[in-house]
């Protein structure tokens, strides 16, 4: 049974609509509308939203949208069929009402599609239970029973394909008599019993027991002069080798203390003091207040640049003519043969741009559903068709529906007189403290006091990494400069605690001591590591943060789908809020090693849906970054 059956042109008005219950079909139809239609994810026909799922099929000539909703848990074959039968008879019997363009002429329009419908209903239905029955085959019917007795008759150690054959030869050596040469070819080794072995005995050999048996006589001849070969080569080589020379290490089998003590020098039982940084270094060059857009262009695009302005003198002007007129399109719609091969190279250029593979698929399955059908111009090509739609998808998926702005919110939660809170998540060596210690001197650029919560109690050395960040942040901004405050501090309770209750403990102390952002650094965990995930849930139930970040690498193809899907589907599970609490946005660590391979930042903004926070671009403070989605796309589309 189904729920509603909707048409609606992609401007928004609501052509005709069939209702099978009395829940309206509004909200379902604005989720299909938001997230997947403005979202260029159509590589799918189907769309869950709670208890329903909604099956659609878009006319790109005409600009018509066909959806059908029914609860999900209901298995109905006959939905597809329903689809194009409606989506075929709506279309002939109002085209032109349709192909008048006008908004106002499909307001005024009377669409009396109810008697159609139900009939398609109708037959829909009953040919999905007429079902053929299903007979027994009988022997008769089989191809065995079609052979005569005498083609299943088979020789010990002849092939059936083979009789034909042997049976012409064996006639033929009749007729040549049995000293023939076709006789004394088939003459072999005696058996273990001493008797000749061949036809004139009546014995015959597979082909096997042939190939060993001249196997045997070949080893039999020459095995003895290989033997004796060997042995020679071997006495010929020289008998004693020299003796390498055992190298001698600097500082092998030394027992001096002094050259094993590394640890600082001491001064009156305490340790000197660590030699000043170069500040620069540790800082970097450029704003750390604003951020700036990420640039994926490189050296190699402005050599292309430069070598596309010289003019070519080898290419002739006809060629060039015949190669721009070549692949013309003209004023006809577009089918699916003619955007296969198009689209093929499309799916192996993005897989070789390090996107997942599964995601570059339902990209190139969304192009052709929003291209199939759709008219063309005259002086416009296929390939440049399909380009230019799969960018506009690019930069629509890569430009999610919630965009996180950290200065607004963290303003927001200072007229609120509490603590903004970060909490960072991911898997193991991605860059989490790294990350988190840039995106803390952004803050305090930007005038913000930050509480550092070390919260990683499992790795050896977590807690003096962010000790040591902490030194340096605070050597950038001196609390001399701020009028005695200390505008970041790290709060710490050693390794082997709870984390969850670290960060609480942490969250508590940034209230009462007035810290405006509290970023919390967990440990690296991988996504199938249950008690680590559940750990990890519970952290973000009990302290409710108000931003929590996935920190991956750019470097990852398929692997980031997988990450993603699992932390989320973890924090889901192992939650006991009753709406759980999943991954508000990505950190993109690694950014300046991949080149243009940019995929990973395509795959884990389709997977999830949430938008890239940061990008991490180098190894100083300054290098952190904002998503410049263009330049993004043009670096993936690139040759």
């Amino acid at each position: 049974m189904l729920d509603f059956f909707t048409i609606f042109s992609k401007g928004g008005l609501v052509l005709w609509c069939f209702q099978g219950v009395s829940d309206s079909c509004t909200g379902p139809v604005n989720a299909l509308i938001r997230s997947v239609l403005l979202q260029e994810r159509g590589g799918n026909n189907s769309f869950t939203h709670e208890a329903l799922t909604l099956k659609y099929k878009l006319d790109n000539q005409f600009e018509l949208v066909f959806v059908v909703g029914f609860q999900k848990i209901l298995t109905l074959t006959y939905v597809d069929k329903l689809i194009d039968d409606v989506h075929r008879l709506f279309r002939d019997k109002y085209r032109t009402e349709i192909q008048q363009q006008s908004a106002l002429s499909l307001l005024n329009g009377t669409f009396d599609f109810q008697n159609d419908f139900l009939r398609l209903l109708r037959e829909a239905e009953d040919s999905s239970k007429v079902r053929a029955p299903t007979t027994m085959k009988k022997f008769e019917d089989s191809e065995k029973a079609k052979k005569p007795v005498r083609s299943m008759i088979e020789t010990r150690g002849e092939k059936p394909k083979e009789k034909a054959k042997n049976s012409k030869k064996n006639k033929g050596a009749k007729k040549e008599g049995s000293d023939g040469p076709l006789a004394t070819s088939k003459a072999v080794p005696a058996e273990k019993s001493g008797l000749p072995v061949g036809p004139e005995n009546g014995i015959e050999l597979s082909k096997e027991e042939l190939i060993r048996r001249k196997r045997e006589e070949f080893i039999q001849k020459h095995g003895r002069g290989m033997e004796k070969s060997s042995k020679s080569s071997k006495s010929d080589a020289p008998k004693e080798k020299g003796k390498k020379a055992p190298r001698v290490w600097a500082l092998g089998g030394s027992v001096n203390k002094e050259v094993l003590d590394y640890s600082a020098p001491t001064a009156n039982g305490a340790p000197e003091g660590a030699p000043p940084e170069d500040i620069n270094l540790i800082r970097g060059t450029g704003s750390g207040r604003q951020l700036q857009d990420l640039d994926c262009s490189s050296s190699d695009d402005e050599g292309a640049a430069q070598n596309s302005t010289k003019p070519s003198a080898t290419k002739g002007t006809l060629g060039g003519m015949f190669g721009m007129l070549k692949g013309l399109v003209g004023s006809k719609s577009l089918s699916r043969e003619d955007m296969e091969s198009v689209l093929d190279k499309m799916r192996d250029h993005l897989i070789a741009k390090n996107v997942a593979a599964d995601i570059a698929v339902q990209l190139c399955e969304s192009v052709a559903n929003k291209l199939e059908g759709k008219v063309m111009g005259t002086f416009s090509t296929v390939t440049s068709t399909v380009k230019l739609a799969l960018q506009e998808s690019l930069v629509q998926i890569l430009q999610p529906q919630r965009r996180v702005d950290m200065l607004r919110d963290i303003m927001d939660a200072q007229r609120h007189q509490r603590p903004y809170v970060v909490t960072f998540c991911g898997v193991n060596g991605v860059g989490k403290s790294t990350n988190l210690a840039k995106i803390s001197f952004w803050l305090l650029e930007n005038g913000f006091s930050v509480l550092i919560a070390a919260c990683d109690t499992f790795r050896a050395g977590a807690v003096e990494q962010l000790r040591t960040h902490t030194r340096r942040l605070r050597a950038l901004h001196p609390p001399e400069n701020h009028g005695g405050r200390a505008m970041v501090q790290l709060f710490e309770k050693g390794y082997g605690k709870d984390a969850a209750g670290i960060a609480m403990e942490a969250i508590a102390f940034a209230r009462n001591q007035g810290f405006d952002v509290v970023l919390v650094d967990t440990a690296g965990r991988m996504q199938d590591n249950a008690p680590l995930m559940t750990a990890l849930a519970k952290l973000i139930t009990v302290n409710t943060p108000d931003l929590v970040l996935f920190v991956g690498e750019a470097l990852v193809g398929n692997e980031a789908v997988d990450q993603l899907v699992k932390f989320n589907r973890a924090l889901a599970d192992h939650s006991m809020a009753q709406t759980p609490r999943l991954i508000d946005g990505i950190v993109l660590t690694k950014f300046d090693t991949i080149d243009d391979k940019v995929g990973a930042a395509i795959s884990m903004t389709y997977i999830t849906s949430k938008p890239i926070v940061f990008v991490g671009t180098g190894q100083t403070y300054c290098d952190l970054r904002s998503l410049n989605a263009k330049a993004v796309v043009a670096a993936l589309m690139k040759a």
